[in-house]
């Protein structure tokens, strides 16, 4: 007889008091994987359901596109928390629930009484999770923020231009997707918690730390090693090139990868040169490296040139768009589209696929007349499923601190550079013990982005980038092309949690470690594979990285200098997010995995495609464009969804002679009557033709000549200043890398020194969940260097014998130093 596949979440009950997108693709997650969902609106509804790029945005009940895709398999009900009867209709939620996210102002809903102590007292065994723009308890806690403005603080705004214009934020609100990302994983890894401990706790994420590392590469620990402090606005080279009939995007990293392209492009001499096998010298060189690829790349058509780079093994992408995205035969095939169920538009499906359970089929967002009609006494929502009987969430009683949610758990850490590093990074920082398995015939390539001299002992160890993802892992060195390295790593899966591995499609197998072999060796074990495209489909061969991401997936596109740059006009790679999103949601998928292990007993396999991860969250470029047919795209720092919304310069400028800029948008009608006001217009408030965002928007040269006026008048601190004391979102640009040294980034903690024995003391940014059962941000250990702990490893949990380690050794199974170095 079949067992019945449940969904990992059945049963699990989530009261949603947020807004916006961060929120919204939060509990999108959460509800995807079974969660009974329940969305608390007031008495105008979600904001979100305003939000839309045109007026057919919007269907008959007024609900957008955006708000239609991430409430989709979500419930919601209207409360006036204003009135008793809404308050008291909001407890009755609280009694039988397990995780409430908010995202209001911090102390709003405590002062009305109905904040997480509220929680607390009326359901102990439920957890809350509060997002926040700056974290709670500091001096900025009721800055306004938003999506652009953060990017700015973050120092991530500043490291991203073309030489001559104002710097680029980020497109596409990356801000609130990987906020929303981290919020889920918070709320599991709080059930988890709880059910261990048989009660909740509070979980507080700041969006600043959510950013300020995964949007600038751990800029603080780049600018340890490097003692580069600031850096100014640039472009990888090569990167986006035009084509014969549109463009192409290139991620060109290492050496190897440098002389392909140069052959590629029939310049093999390039190749040749060894100065310009480092990313900073072809940067130096941009003018001149640039004319010569774009002599070539525009003899060809985009397709050529995808065929030509994949012949070669060098990463490259179509520049994907709304409108280009669904016609792309790799996404066509495996079925990445799906129709909304309310309104019949084009939406990606769930980014993930599991042997445990199938995907959940959508179900419409609820509209706004069914959420009210939800309100009142004996017409109150109920809970759909009843509670599933779980095992409390302890595995084997491995290594960790005992009040850390993922203590107790040992991860098998397989993967390599930043995405999947990172995602095991932050299962460690939750407290799993994490095993990150090299080999030296092949360590981490990460290892080797460094700034540190070859002259220099053991240099493969001062990777800033390794030491952002790996610090608090242990290392162990296994040649899985030998018989003997397979064996000794089967004998730890038969003693771990999970396996989590992003090679290439094929590599797994070709180690003979498929799904069918590893869980014959531990039934329980929840398998993780990260591949960049996929196991299946024509592109499930190609090489894929970060860059390649945010080329295919349309983040490039949105990030993208309009026509009137003239030359410099394009889309431009963000090089932000798309490793540190691909992490998260494989850890989403992992905590999915292991909750189906809890209430099943059994573990599962699970895909959890780059390409797919990222193409959730630039969905709305889809959804517009099959719906209204309206393409979004990249128009410097301008946006569909706020205006006026630039950089503006102040007096004065930079250590780097770059200007002082000033970020500030505008995303409420309120916030611009106050902004014509501070401008000495105050009848721009009222006027018709600045009276709508749209309106706005048709107006935005004029109004940015009047806000640079101003600007021009002031010392940058004085009108960051009086804007903020307005209540409109605005914020210095921050220098690249140096957006670990704000003040609420400083006084939180969130940046952790560590001792390392090569490279000193060196500062980590951790992970921006802050869990009330466990308020320490220490790691247990540095980063590890190659192999540190093959004998920790091998002789205390495997027992092998210090004759096995010598033998192991000698035959270069396991090691300390790379081969050929």
């Amino acid at each position: 007889m079949t067992k019945e596949r449940r969904e990992p979440l059945e049963g699990v009950r989530v009261v949603d008091l947020s807004g916006g997108i961060a929120g919204g693709y939060a509990t999108k997650l959460l509800a995807d994987a079974g969660a009974d969902v329940i969305s608390v609106e007031g008495p105008v509804g979600d904001a979100l359901r305003r939000r839309g790029a045109s007026a057919a945005s919007f269907d008959d009940s007024g609900d957008g596109l955006l708000f239609r895709y991430l409430r989709t398999n979500q419930r919601a009900i209207v409360l006036d928390l204003d009135t008793g009867s809404g308050r008291e209709a909001l407890g009755a939620l609280y009694r039988d629930c397990d995780v409430v996210l908010d995202s209001q102002s911090l102390g709003d809903l405590d002062a009305r009484g109905i904040g997480s102590e509220c929680l607390a007292r009326l359901n102990p065994s439920a957890s809350w999770v509060g997002i926040s723009s700056f974290g709670p308890g500091h001096a900025w806690t009721r800055h306004p923020a938003n999506d652009f403005t953060l990017q700015a603080w973050s120092g991530s705004t500043a490291s991203r231009g073309r030489p001559g214009l104002p710097p680029l934020a980020t497109g596409g609100e990356a801000v609130e997707w990987m906020t929303g990302t981290y919020a889920a994983i918070g709320g599991l890894a709080a059930l988890r918690g709880a059910r261990r401990r048989g009660r909740g706790e509070r979980v507080d994420l700041s969006k600043l730390e959510a950013i300020t590392p995964t949007f600038t590469n751990v800029g603080s620990v780049w600018g340890h090693f490097s003692q580069v402090w600031a850096l100014p606005p640039s472009e990888d080279v090569p990167s986006i090139e035009p084509t014969a009939d549109g463009w192409i995007g290139f991620c060109i990293f290492t050496a190897q990868q440098w002389m392909d392209f140069s052959l590629l492009i029939e310049r093999p001499d390039l190749g040749a040169q060894p100065d310009l096998s480092h990313m900073m010298s072809r940067i130096a060189r941009a003018d001149e490296i640039r004319e010569i690829v774009r002599d070539y790349t525009r003899r060809f058509t985009t397709e050529e040139l995808l065929e030509r780079s994949e012949l070669l093994r060098v990463p490259a992408a179509p520049i994907g768009h709304g409108a280009l995205l669904p016609k792309i035969d790799h996404l066509v095939e495996r079925g990445v589209f799906v129709r909304n169920p309310r309104g019949d538009f084009l939406q990606p499906r769930i980014p993930y696929v599991s042997t445990g359970w199938p995907r959940r089929a959508f179900e419409p967002a609820p509209t706004l007349e069914e959420a009210r009609r939800g309100e009142g006494e004996g017409n109150r929502p109920g809970w759909r499923r009843g509670r599933t009987a779980r095992e409390p969430g302890v595995a084997n009683g491995h290594e960790g601190t005992a009040e850390r949610p993922l203590a107790g758990l040992r991860v098998l850490d397989l993967t390599a550079f930043w995405a999947g590093p990172y995602g095991s990074f932050v299962m460690g920082c939750l407290g799993a013990d994490v095993i990150h398995v090299e080999s030296i015939q092949r360590p981490d390539g990460m290892r080797f982005g460094t700034q540190t001299s070859p002259d220099t002992p053991q240099w493969w160890e001062y990777g800033p980038t390794f030491h952002g993802a790996n610090t608090g892992k242990r290392s162990l060195t296994l040649d899985l092309t030998r018989p003997r390295g397979i064996e000794l790593l089967l004998e730890l899966v038969r003693q771990s949690d999970v396996l989590i591995e992003n090679f290439s499609p094929r590599v797994l197998d070709h180690f003979g470690l498929d799904w069918e072999r590893l869980s014959k060796v531990n039934p329980r074990l929840v398998l993780t594979r990260m591949p960049a495209f996929g196991l299946d489909g024509p592109w499930r061969n190609r090489v894929g990285f970060a860059q390649t991401m945010e080329q295919v997936c349309g983040t490039a596109w949105l990030t993208a200098y309009p026509d009137s740059a003239g030359a410099q006009a394009g889309p431009l790679t963000p090089r932000a997010c798309a490793d540190p999103l691909a992490g998260l949601h494989a850890v989403h998928a992992t905590l999915l995995g292991l909750a189906h292990r809890d209430a099943t007993g059994e573990g599962c396999a699970i895909e959890s495609a780059m390409v797919e991860t990222l193409l959730g969250i630039t969905a709305e470029a889809v959804l517009e464009y099959d719906a209204t047919k309206t393409l979004l795209r990249g128009d410097a720092n301008r946006s569909a969804f706020a205006a006026p919304q630039g950089l503006y310069a102040c007096p004065g400028s930079d250590e780097l002679g770059q200007p002082l800029w000033l970020a500030i948008s505008i995303d409420t009608e309120e916030a611009w009557r106050r902004l014509a006001e501070i401008l000495g217009r105050p009848d721009w408030g009222e006027e018709a033709r600045f009276s709508t965002r749209s309106r706005r928007h048709e107006e935005h040269d004029v109004i940015d000549q009047a806000i640079s006026e101003w600007t021009r008048t002031l010392p940058r601190e004085a009108a960051l200043d009086r804007l903020l004391e307005a209540g409109i979102a605005a914020a210095p640009l921050t220098a690249t890398r140096m957006g670990a040294e704000l003040d609420p980034i400083r006084d939180s903690g969130f940046v952790q020194a560590v001792d390392h024995p090569l490279a000193g003391r060196v500062p980590i940014p951790t992970q921006p969940l802050r869990f009330s059962s466990a308020p320490g941000r220490s790691f247990a250990r540095a980063a590890p260097m190659l192999g540190e702990h093959n004998r920790e490893i091998l002789c205390g949990i495997l027992g092998l014998s210090e004759e096995e380690i010598e033998r192991l050794s000698k035959d270069q199974v396991i090691g300390e130093r790379p081969v050929g170095l």
